[in-house]
């Protein structure tokens, strides 16, 4: 590392600063930030990441964070844009690649947005290749979305306190086919339904014969002046009857009543939903690439 950088594991006090360097990347490469509050918290209470081991943090002389990376099956790494260019993230990207070694890990990814010519150019030249492309899709809402009437025998409402095991239950299902392991209630919870910026009053359940057969979960992102759908899932035995659409249109309804013009959601190509979110009306906004390195056996 460049002379006077300091390096040292991070804690959960370290979270509001880490939101600031997420948020000023997000900025210089998206004119806008697009992570929500307690994102990070979320990421230190992943199930078996210990933050000691697996987080780590560059400060620069004068104690400003610079740079940060965690691995956990997967790794992020960040380099604030002040700091780029010094040689911080190749330095990040060793660290990760032998934490995981030591964690017993075969292989590491990392998810780059398409634009982000560097990083792509530098995991490139380290051995990474493209494995899943992701997308950030928008609803442009300059007049309230219509809304569909709902397939026969099911009704829609709002999000309740109560919903969430159940909930749970029918996105685990859902997304069972394409993620690599099934998340506790209590992985699940935090970084959906227990996030500082869940919106409730955003989110639409759908039901059937009294059971619960789809979900839209939303986050409010008030610093983006705008809505985030977090996830989307409807049981398998009643897909392709429009209800993902019809829970879609509830939740962007409600944001423009709370007086957004806009809302996002995030999806990649193992999902096969691009043409479901493309039929509804959403734009590609950006698009990024997870890629992979494999690192052997242990």
């Amino acid at each position: 590392m460049p002379a006077g950088y300091r390096a040292r594991p991070a804690t959960a006090d370290d979270t509001g600063a880490v939101q600031h360097l997420v948020s000023a990347c997000e900025r210089a490469l998206y004119g806008r930030v697009r992570t929500a509050p307690g994102g990070e918290a979320a990421v230190l209470a992943r199930p078996g990441l210990d933050p000691e081991l697996d987080t780590l943090l560059i400060h620069d002389p004068a104690g400003r964070l610079a740079a940060r990376a965690w691995v956990n099956r997967r790794s992020e790494v960040d380099v604030h844009p002040r700091h780029r260019g010094r040689g911080l993230g190749a330095a990040l990207l060793d660290w990760a690649e032998a934490r995981a070694r030591r964690a017993g890990s075969e292989q590491i990814t990392q998810t780059v947005p398409d634009d982000d010519a560097g990083a792509v150019a530098l995991l490139r030249s380290r051995g990474y290749e493209p494995m899943v492309s992701a997308w950030l899709l928008e609803f442009a809402m300059p007049d309230e979305p219509e809304v569909p009437e709902p397939p026969a025998g099911v009704t829609v409402r709002l999000f309740r306190p109560g919903d969430g095991p159940e909930a749970h239950r029918l996105v685990e299902d859902a997304f069972d086919a394409w993620q690599q392991r099934r998340e506790s209630f209590e992985e699940w919870a935090g970084h959906t339904v227990r996030r500082p910026t869940f919106a409730p009053e955003m989110s639409a359940v759908a039901f059937h014969d009294g059971q619960l057969v789809g979900v839209v979960l939303s986050v409010d992102l008030p610093e983006a002046g705008e809505g985030y759908v977090e996830q989307v899932a409807v049981r398998r035995d009643h897909r392709d009857r429009g209800i993902a659409r019809l829970l879609l249109r509830h939740a962007f309804r409600a944001f423009h009543r709370q007086g957004r013009r806009t809302c996002t959601l995030d999806t990649h190509s193992e999902t096969g939903a691009l043409s479901l979110y493309l039929r509804v009306g959403m734009t590609v906004r950006h698009g990024s690439t997870v890629h992979r390195k494999s690192l052997g056996r242990p």
